[in-house]
C-alpha cells in the first residue's frame, strides 16, 4: 500500500514547528525527531545513525582511558575543532538509572569543548554525541570499547593499559578474550600482565621447565 504522505511536506511542517520554538526547546525537538528517525532506520544498529545534542554537563569522564595527548596535539586538536568543526562526535554510554553518560570516546574533544571560551559559546553548552546502549550495564564492555577507539591513536601509558588488563582479568576475561576484544597479540598481555606483577595474573599460566629452581 503506497503513502499519500509527502516527504517535503513534512519537513515544511517541522521547519515551520521547530521555527517557533526556543533555542533550547528546538534542541530537545531535533534530539526526539533524530531519536524516532533512528528507531526506524535500517542503519540502527550503527550508533553514527543517531547524533545527539547533549549539554557538557550531562557527560562524565571514565576512569581507565589510558590514552595521553601532548600539549601541542591538544591545541592542534582545539584549532581543528574551532576551524573544522565537530567531524567526530563523542562516544558515550548512559550509566544506568541516572540521567548521565559516561565517555566511552572523545574526551579531549569534551574537555575543550566545555571550557569556557570561542568553541563552548559556539556550541551554546552542548557537544555532539553518539550512544553505545550494548555497553551500559557492563564495565568491562565499556572499557574495551575504549581501548579499541584509542588503539589506532594517540599514546597509551603502559601503566594505565596494564591496570585495565589487570581489572578484565579479574572480571573474569582470560587471555584469549583480553587478546581477541583489545586487539592484541598473547605476548603484548603477557607484557602488561608483567608490568602489574601480580602473582594471581599469573595463576593458570603453565611455564616451561626452564623456570624450574634446582
Amino acid at each position: 500500500m503506497e503513502s499519500n504522505l509527502n516527504v517535503e511536506e513534512i519537513s515544511a511542517s517541522i521547519r515551520n514547528l521547530l521555527s517557533t520554538l526556543t533555542q533550547a526547546q528546538c534542541i530537545e525537538a531535533i534530539n526526539h525527531v533524530r531519536s524516532t528517525l533512528h528507531e526506524f532506520s535500517p542503519f540502527k544498529n550503527e550508533p553514527v545513525d543517531c547524533v545527539l545534542w547533549m549539554k557538557t554537563g550531562q557527560l562524565i569522564s571514565n576512569d581507565y582511558n589510558p590514552n595521553n595527548v601532548a600539549t601541542a596535539e591538544k591545541s592542534l586538536l582545539k584549532t581543528s575543532l574551532i576551524q573544522d568543526g565537530f567531524t567526530h562526535p563523542i562516544v558515550a554510554t548512559q550509566e544506568p538509572r541516572t540521567n548521565n553518560f559516561m565517555i566511552i570516546d572523545g574526551f579531549h574533544r569534551f574537555e575543550l569543548s566545555r571550557k569556557k571560551g570561542e568553541l563552548n559559546d559556539r556550541l551554546h553548552g552542548y557537544v555532539p554525541v553518539v550512544l553505545m546502549p550494548q555497553a551500559s550495564n557492563d564495565k568491562s564492555r565499556r572499557m574495551a570499547a575504549t581501548i579499541r577507539h584509542n588503539r589506532a591513536r594517540g599514546r597509551h601509558q603502559i601503566n594505565a593499559m596494564a591496570e585495565i588488563v589487570r581489572e578484565l582479568s579479574n572480571l573474569g576475561w582470560d587471555d584469549k578474550k583480553i587478546s581477541h576484544e583489545l586487539g592484541m597479540d598473547a605476548d603484548e598481555v603477557l607484557r602488561l600482565k608483567q608490568v602489574c606483577g601480580l602473582f594471581e595474573l599469573f595463576g593458570n599460566r603453565k611455564f616451561s621447565k626452564a623456570w624450574t629452581v634446582k
